[in-house]
């Protein structure tokens, strides 16, 4: 019998064919990936993950970035970018930096070679259940890759202050991004649980074709599994499940206006305060792309532009207007509601990049009163619009696009309903 999936967007039960390498299988109502065969994938995301690793520890102790201003000189490791903040009196936006940079991309790392040796050796290790878990719950919050275009920008921003030299651990960081980013598309988490874990056993056939919430069934949003929704854990990963309801929306909601509240602000605001001889400039994120501008770099002012600017204010638009969609339906097609959704989903930790720059060059710079930089309070208020609107985005359920009923499903009620 061919094992069943839920479609995590429409909640469409469908029954997965048999793939070779290099196939896929995508969900015939809303076309989104359901699973991926890769040649080896075991091997190939072992040898993705051990390198990536490597890089990691190469990045570490070597010099990231120096400049040279005036006869100052100054050099920086990579942790030096989280650590500039906590100097500054901004502990929380030293964490966060610190763990999207650093410490989650490691640790996805480390569980993704602790698991994937356990299937390479056809063993059950202690642990690697809830390793496996972490693997997907961690895969949103990595940004080295957006951090990596961050010291791009702040490059560009630097080159017209002062001589900039990057040092080994840059290129290091460079080779660290490709191969974390090679381990995550190489990841198939169908395969990975099935190989961890099998196919568990059900008592019920689910029907394909047929939404997996008019059967009573919920797929998990680890493993995949089918289960029952008065289970309340899958039955495999014993991750607590995800139910249907109208707190999804509410907390979506609720995010956003957070977020919209955060965000004024966040422009409002300094993002940064440079202090020269001839005195202290404040620069909100306006001014920064203004500031690209005048010194032509139109395509740095672009990215920062879209980053900063066009990027939040698209999150909490596009979400907003689709949970408007869900209770009162307009006159446009599901597929684009869920298109609209996909592209808000994938951009969310983008706008992080200006955070970034931020990091980078007051780390960098500091010469004194000859010139220095410092973090205006817009760098938490902006960071914490981010991580509002990237929660907001997960907290959304993507299958009441599909089924608006789902935005009112209650599950006491339906344990109730059934009972009688």
């Amino acid at each position: 019998m061919k094992r069943r999936r839920a479609c995590p967007e429409c909640d469409l039960v469908v029954a997965l064919p048999a793939l070779k390498a290099g196939q896929a299988a995508n969900c015939p109502r809303c076309k989104r990936e359901l699973t991926y065969r890769a040649h080896a994938p075991a091997e190939r995301v072992l040898a993705y993950a051990l390198s990536a690793l490597i890089m990691l520890a190469f990045t570490m102790p070597f010099s990231f970035m120096s400049f040279a201003l005036g006869g100052q000189a100054q050099d920086i490791v990579l942790l030096d970018t989280a650590t500039a903040f906590r100097s500054n009196d901004w502990p929380l936006l030293s964490i966060l930096i610190a763990a999207t940079v650093l410490v989650l991309p490691g640790l996805y790392l480390l569980a993704v070679v602790y698991v994937y040796s356990a299937i390479a050796l056809r063993q059950y290790w202690t642990g690697a259940i809830w390793l496996a878990r972490a693997i997907s719950s961690i895969k949103p919050w990595l940004m080295t890759d957006v951090f990596l275009v961050g010291v791009l920008v702040s490059l560009v921003k630097l080159l017209g202050m002062a001589d900039i030299q990057l040092g080994m651990s840059f290129w290091a960081f460079c080779g660290y991004v490709i191969l974390l980013v090679k381990t995550v598309s190489n990841i198939d988490t169908d395969w990975m649980w099935f190989a961890l874990r099998h196919e568990a056993k059900t008592p019920y056939v689910a029907k394909v074709g047929v939404d997996a919430l008019s059967q009573g069934l919920v797929g998990c949003d680890s493993c995949g599994l089918l289960n029952r929704i008065e289970q309340g854990h899958c039955r495999r990963c014993f991750r607590k499940l995800r139910m249907p309801g109208r707190h999804r929306i509410e907390w979506c909601l609720a995010l956003l206006v957070t977020a919209s509240i955060l965000y004024v602000p966040a422009n409002l605001y300094p993002m940064m305060r440079t202090v020269t001889v001839g005195g202290t400039v404040d620069s909100t994120i306006i001014g920064g792309v203004w500031q690209m501008v005048e010194m032509g770099s139109y395509l740095v002012a672009a990215i920062i532009f879209f980053a900063s600017i066009i990027i939040p204010i698209a999150k909490i638009a596009v979400l907003g207007w689709l949970c408007f969609v869900i209770r009162r339906p307009q006159p446009l097609s599901v597929e684009r509601r869920v298109y609209w959704y996909r592209v808000v989903e994938f951009i969310g930790r983008w706008s992080m990049i200006d955070v970034f720059v931020v990091a980078i060059m007051v780390a960098l710079i500091q010469a004194g009163a000859l010139l220095s930089i410092y973090p205006g309070p817009a760098a938490m208020a902006f960071a914490a619009v981010v991580v509002l609107t990237m929660l907001a985005a997960m907290a959304f359920d993507p299958k009441a696009l599909w089924h608006p009923e789902r935005a009112r499903f209650d599950v006491q009620e339906w344990k109730h309903e059934r009972h009688l």
